[in-house]
């Protein structure tokens, strides 16, 4: 890698420099110097992405497989599992994909232990990734879930009705969706967009499914509050 950029730069619109520490040619000795850490500056371009997906930039406190190497610290990053200087986007370590993928690292008892058998983090490491919105309201991580659980029944379904409602057969909080947050805001009783916890994502500026709840989690479902329902509310409604 150099200054000169290559098909296989990933992104092919960057310089080197633009994440890479040095001044001079990338080599392998030089290319973990990075102007800051790999979340930040794959958040840069891929917004959000890191809130709705596997967790990056931490110490696994175990040896994982070679293919997936820890960065300097010891910490798994986004190229663990990634090779980021590729010209594919998304490319992956391996072949694998899937439950075949998560299995490289994981036992199938991690997943076996989570409510839904770990179907909606098996499926894709990034929530929403593959999903082109079509819809005019619901937003591609809305979209991801829906795409499960419209099709449950008992307690874990969900639907949205003719007002963009939605609702929770499980008897928990009905909430719209899809609507303009600002527009919200405006008629009252709402805290300050800039106000809000970095934890409720609002893709577009609107009302989603992982506003209220993390994408990715081993709980699956979990609030991005996890004291009370009433303290996720008072996040956003000023009463």
């Amino acid at each position: 890698m150099g200054d000169n950029r290559s098909p296989y730069t990933h992104p092919e619109s960057m310089k080197c420099q633009q994440c890479h520490l040095t001044q001079g040619e990338v080599t392998q000795k030089n290319a973990h110097q990075l102007i800051s850490g790999q979340e930040i500056l794959c958040d840069s371009c891929h917004q959000n992405l890191l809130k709705v997906s596997h967790p990056s930039g931490f110490s696994p406190g175990r040896k994982l497989p070679d293919e997936f190497p820890l960065d300097w610290k010891g910490e798994l990053t986004c190229s663990s599992c990634h090779n980021i200087h590729q010209h594919l986007n998304g490319s992956l370590k391996n072949q694998k994909a899937g439950k075949e993928f998560c299995l490289a690292c994981h036992e199938p008892g991690f997943f076996q232990a989570m409510a839904d058998r770990g179907l909606s983090i098996r499926n894709i490491g990034h929530t929403g990734h593959r999903l082109k919105n079509k819809a005019s309201i619901v937003d591609v991580y809305s979209m991801q879930c829906m795409s499960c659980h419209a099709n449950e029944g008992d307690a874990v379904a969900v639907f949205i009705n003719s007002r963009g409602i939605v609702k929770h057969s499980s008897g928990s909080a009905n909430h719209p969706i899809g609507i303009s947050y600002k527009d919200a805001q405006l008629r009252g009783n709402y805290r300050n967009v800039s106000e809000l916890s970095s934890d409720i994502l609002l893709p577009g500026g609107k009302v989603s499914c992982v506003s209220c709840h993390n994408g990715y989690d081993r709980k699956h479902g979990a609030l991005v509050k996890r004291d009370t329902r009433t303290a996720l509310c008072l996040e956003c409604h000023n009463m």
